[in-house]
């Protein structure tokens, strides 16, 4: 029988788990955050980085401190549907088909370079981000719980790939970039290799939290006190982005959810049991910036999605 997990309980785990992932994860305090508020949430993370920035090695680092099954699938141009989802296989001992299933049963989907793969399999794994489940032989099969995808881009090499269309971008609660590191934590980077750091060897980090953890910590996120005042400011933001003159395509209702759970979920991991205004300023770029489409006039002049949020939020009221 599974032992009953406080929320107390629960948060103390959650925050020890930004510790032993610094084990292994140098800087990058934003990221690895906002993994744990997607986990919270139950949504999704799109990483945007250049390559070399450990966005892969933070998911595996993230699923052994939390004891989860991760899986990594490289997409390329050549990934069918049932290369990800599963297909069915013919079994000569019992002369039938099986469904055998593909990586994306698994708790965190590292979905390597999504933009590399075709519309017909980005929307496969669209079916699972937003169902949980997947659809095969006519049946379908609930994917394990957790389960989160983990989608990286690499934002400067754009030759052969496909865009990710808007609809599913609405599906990822927040884009986190990932910068390269600052001088200081490249130097601790390299001294730890000259130590004798592996990546691919994750040994030395121990579970620190588990489903239980994550499970008592959404309920606690979905009890979470939210003035009506800091609702209408999560709308009157989201309209905003619409009445921009400089966007094409503003947030949409999804998206203001999105960003009022990623608040209360960052409330609640700071020790709050009520969120404010400064929760959603601070969630805001990660939450809306992949939902807003800039006109192409006003890209060309250097204008970035979250610019326009700057934007946004100066000029939006913010309620006292």
């Amino acid at each position: 029988m599974t032992a009953v997990v406080t929320t107390e309980e629960a948060r103390t785990a959650l925050v020890a788990l930004r510790t032993e992932i610094g084990k292994a994860v140098v800087g990058n305090d934003a990221a690895v955050t906002s993994l744990i508020l997607a986990l919270l949430c139950k949504g999704h993370v799109l990483l945007e980085g250049v390559p070399g920035v450990a966005k892969t090695l933070l998911v595996r680092a993230m699923a052994k401190a939390l004891d989860l099954e991760t899986t990594r699938v490289q997409f390329t141009p050549d990934l069918m549907p049932g290369d990800l989802t599963g297909s069915l296989v013919y079994d000569s001992h019992n002369a039938a088909f099986s469904f055998r299933e593909g990586p994306v049963f698994t708790n965190l989907l590292l979905a390597d370079e999504i933009n590399r793969t075709p519309p017909k399999t980005q929307s496969a794994l669209l079916e699972a981000m937003e169902e949980r489940q997947v659809s095969a032989d006519g049946k379908t099969r609930p994917l394990p719980s957790p389960f989160i995808v983990v989608a990286t881009q690499n934002p400067v090499e754009y030759e052969g790939t496909y865009p990710l269309p808007e609809a599913q971008l609405d599906r990822f609660l927040l884009k986190v970039t990932m910068p390269v590191p600052e001088r200081e934590q490249e130097i601790d980077v390299l001294t730890r290799h000259a130590s004798g750091f592996d990546p691919r060897d994750l040994s030395h980090l121990s579970p620190v939290a588990g489903a239980e953890h994550l499970e008592a910590g959404s309920a606690a996120v979905r009890a979470l006190t939210v003035a009506p005042e800091v609702i209408a400011y999560v709308v009157d933001v989201c309209r905003a982005t619409r009445q921009s003159p400089a966007v094409r395509l503003g947030v949409s209702p999804r998206g203001a959810t999105a960003l009022l759970a990623a608040a209360r979920a960052w409330a609640w991991l700071s020790g709050r049991d009520y969120v404010t205004p400064d929760d959603v300023k601070s969630l805001a770029r990660p939450a809306l910036r992949h939902r807003l489409e800039l006109r192409p006039e006003v890209e060309l002049e250097g204008v970035t999605a979250d610019g326009v949020l700057d934007g946004v939020l100066g000029a939006v009221a913010v309620p006292r």
